[in-house]
């Protein structure tokens, strides 16, 4: 990926575009990218480009990724990812390394993950030594280093009963904890009983979706009279399941998505991507957003409930105030496309150009 002679300060004119507001295409308009964020001025534009009609998209938010190292950000912006939602990386000097990075992807993270000291997170190689919690009191140590460390929320691993990840009552503090540090809290739950476990803490996010079993209707209720958001990460789950050779499950998962979708609650898009030896699956980064789309639209979302997923939702649940939406004053994240992604999805593939914090940058 590289930047194009275009990019950096320069006001650009974006004009004869087709704005995603949301909820529909509007008619062909004119975006102005000045500097790192957009206005609707093109006084003094030193670049203007005719789209021809094509659709702008505001910059698409991968709630689920884990980083790896500046690789990470080229490969999710190259595919319009302009931000990413880390769930767990570490060490800290690494993931400082990352932050703040100017014209490519943006990111938060939860830093180190708090987990077990017997399920299979503390198997995989090279995870850090701080990373287990095993009692409450421990998990408020955890939490207020974390938080020291500048972590953006606070990453629980739940396994269910007996699997070697922390019991309820850590679990329940370090949701406690989080709270009095204003955190939010994102609890990893890929079965029915970590599912269960997680959503009895009060943790804010659920990220993987159960593969065992079909939710109850009763957790379907429970999950959504709690306000609970979901992150169900179908392109991790499908791959898990095809390599543990168990792919009817995937289809297991994809109604357990459809169930919460039907009863109300939010669900947004993420993938798991990583490069981490040990895990049970490696999903690409950037490119599998495209794929956790369409999984979301086979799942029962509508085109433009997908495409919220992976702008305005995650930017709102997170609260990411300067982008999700192409406004004036807003983070200029954006990415023209060719096709009509509310007719078929898949049109998100065809990216011409994309801008990353105002600047430039040439699609895979």
């Amino acid at each position: 990926m590289t930047a194009s002679p275009a990019s950096g300060t320069a006001k650009t004119a974006l004009r004869n575009v087709r704005i995603f507001d949301g909820t529909q295409l509007t008619a062909p308009s004119t975006v102005v990218i000045d500097g790192p964020v957009i206005s609707r001025d093109p006084a003094g534009a030193a670049h203007s480009v005719d789209a021809g009609g094509a659709i702008l998209l505001p910059g698409l938010i991968d709630a689920h990724v884990h980083l790896h190292g500046p690789q990470s950000l080229t490969e999710l912006c190259s595919y319009g990812v302009t931000t990413a939602l880390d769930m767990a990386t570490w060490p800290p000097q690494l993931l400082a390394s990352l932050r703040n990075t100017a014209g490519t992807t943006d990111i938060r993270s939860a830093g180190t993950p708090a987990i077990g000291e017997g399920g299979p997170h503390a198997r995989i190689p090279g995870m850090a030594r701080d990373a287990i919690v095993r009692t409450p009191k421990e998990a408020g140590e955890f939490v207020a280093g974390q938080v020291s460390a500048g972590a953006d929320y606070i990453k629980i691993v739940a396994e269910a009963p007996g699997e070697g990840g922390p019991d309820q009552d850590t679990m329940n503090a370090l949701v406690a904890a989080a709270r009095t540090h204003d955190r939010k809290t994102v609890a990893h739950a890929p079965t029915s009983g970590a599912f269960a476990m997680a959503l009895r803490t009060g943790v804010d996010f659920l990220t993987h979706i159960p593969l065992d079993r079909p939710l109850a209707p009763e957790e379907v209720t429970a999950t959504l009279s709690a306000g609970r958001v979901v992150i169900p990460t179908l392109t991790m789950m499908k791959g898990t399941a095809a390599a543990r050779g168990a792919a009817p499950a995937f289809a297991l998962a994809t109604r357990n998505v459809a169930a919460l979708h039907r009863a109300g609650v939010p669900i947004l898009a993420g993938t798991d991507a990583n490069t981490q030896p040990g895990v049970p699956f490696q999903v690409p980064h950037g490119v599998s957003l495209h794929d956790e789309l369409e999984l979301l639209v086979d799942a029962g979302l509508s085109t433009v409930q997908a495409l919220r997923a992976a702008t305005s939702e995650p930017a709102r649940f997170f609260g990411l105030t300067d982008r999700g939406a192409i406004e004036p004053g807003q983070r200029a994240d954006l990415i023209l496309i060719d096709g009509d992604p509310l007719t078929g999805i898949r049109a998100t593939r065809n990216i011409s150009r994309i801008w990353c914090g105002g600047q430039e940058h040439t699609p895979a």
